[in-house]
């Protein structure tokens, strides 16, 4: 059963799972790629609607998401340059399993919450 859900790691190669959740499971990438559902963004765009993130954060969230091929990024020759970023179609693809687990954490925040609070107090 564990197999199906975790699988074994195959001649020394990276664990799918533990890759991509490595990547996607960080503070800033999630937030990120859903800002980048609806569409092209440009990054003081991003940065707004993102809000807390600091310009360095966002972008080397930005920069890691483009090198595991999630998101696009677009220089226009312009003056000043113009870039933006959109979702590639991987990027796209992970969305309903996004959504799946944004649902998931939303209708089970209380219940991991309060398991934390009842094991903090037996402690």
């Amino acid at each position: 059963m564990l197999d199906e859900v975790l699988p074994a790691d195959n001649f020394g190669q990276p664990c799918a799972i533990r890759d991509v959740l490595d990547r996607i499971g960080d503070q800033w990438s999630l937030l990120v790629l859903a800002t980048l559902a609806p569409g092209v963004k440009r990054f003081s765009q991003l940065e707004r609607e993102i809000g807390d993130v600091s310009k360095q954060m966002l972008s080397k969230t930005l920069r890691r998401l483009e090198q595991d091929g999630f998101v696009a990024r677009e220089v226009h020759a312009e003056v000043p340059p113009r870039v933006e970023y959109r979702l590639t179609p991987l990027g796209i693809s992970f969305l309903v399993p996004m959504r799946g687990l944004i649902r998931w954490a939303e209708a089970n925040q209380a219940a991991i919450q309060a398991a934390r609070s009842a094991t903090r107090g037996a402690a």
